[in-house]
């Protein structure tokens, strides 16, 4: 606000703009470009930017779209399902990027398109995070590890054979990071 208010810049919301949304759907047009056969594509979603510019670049193409979402986070799965847009009480959970509560645009997109929402456990986002990291050796904030821990969480009720994932994010602040695999260990 105070950029604004100083240099007359114009403020972009970060997901609830049909600007973010638009950009964020390219992040699906690449993926479906690379594998044209996929059945299911599965994206985090907080305030939604994302999944949403998933869910129209989807249409017309017959693959699924699940967003994934913290279970400590879960306005996106109570908006949909209730089909009213639900507030995000005060959300703990260590995907701090998907904090932010559903916005009006990008829940009238996801509801029209028919969106899926799978949940993850913390401990689910943990060790997903972590297979990330030593088996992968990537980089991934715990926000952008979601789709993984939810599909490894429901992988027994996918019928899904071709499955691609949305992974986001790598802003990890490693020393914390590293204390929650600790602490993930000793429990």
């Amino acid at each position: 606000a105070d950029v604004v208010a100083r240099t007359g810049a114009h403020f972009v919301p970060p997901y609830d703009d049909p600007r973010i949304v638009a950009g964020a759907g390219t992040a699906t047009l690449e993926l479906l470009e690379q594998a044209p056969d996929i059945q299911q594509i599965w994206v985090p979603v907080g305030g939604g930017g994302l999944a949403s510019g998933c869910a129209i670049a989807t249409r017309g193409t017959g693959v699924a779209v699940i967003a994934a979402e913290p279970a400590a986070a879960d306005d996106a799965y109570r908006s949909l399902a209730s089909g009213t847009l639900q507030p995000m009480p005060n959300p703990q959970t260590i995907a701090d990027g998907l904090r932010t509560p559903l916005g009006r645009l990008n829940f009238d997109i996801l509801s029209d398109a028919g969106v899926t929402v799978a949940l993850a456990s913390e401990a689910g986002i943990v060790r997903a995070t972590r297979l990330f990291f030593e088996r992968m050796k990537l980089v991934v904030e715990p926000s952008g590890a979601l789709p993984l821990a939810a599909l490894l969480e429901a992988a027994a009720s996918s019928k899904a054979e071709r499955i691609g994932a949305i992974v986001s994010g790598g802003n990890v602040d490693l020393e914390a990071l590293l204390e929650t695999f600790k602490s993930a260990r000793a429990s």
